[in-house]
């Protein structure tokens, strides 16, 4: 078991941002798609900010423990994580709006794009700020 701690932590920490991030937009997707069948496709937005809120807690852990190895103040970096996430948000729906809107994508299509370009973004956010001074 040792092995495969150490190992994991031996890559690089994109690499493991990229793996967990993965597990973590899988989630979100699945709670997001979810609410969009649930609600109706109309209401993509209220299903992407429920799906962003219900995630977050999985999201703190899994990048504070397995991906940045933080061992900071737990309340100070999740507010800076919140932080992250609020402008990983407006990022995620600003493209979303853009993609459904002007570009005429499904909303399916159109938030997979859209959380791509705001998960790179996020790397870097948590990398510098919400985990800077534990890396």
């Amino acid at each position: 078991m040792n092995k495969i701690i150490s190992s994991w932590y031996n890559l690089s920490d994109k690499i493991r941002f990229v793996i967990i991030g993965g597990l973590n937009f899988c989630v979100s997707y699945a709670i997001y798609a979810l609410l969009c069948i649930l609600l109706g496709n109309s209401y993509y937005q209220i299903s992407l900010a429920l799906s962003w809120v219900l995630s977050s807690f999985v999201s703190y852990a899994t990048q504070k423990i397995l991906v940045f190895k933080s061992r900071g103040n737990i309340v100070k970096e999740y507010l800076k994580c919140c932080t992250t996430w609020v402008i990983s948000y407006i990022i995620n729906a600003v493209l979303l709006e853009i993609t459904v809107k002007m570009l005429g994508l499904n909303v399916y299509i159109a938030q997979f794009i859209a959380a791509l370009t705001a998960a790179i973004c996020t790397y870097f956010m948590f990398k510098y700020f919400a985990f800077k001074n534990n890396n």
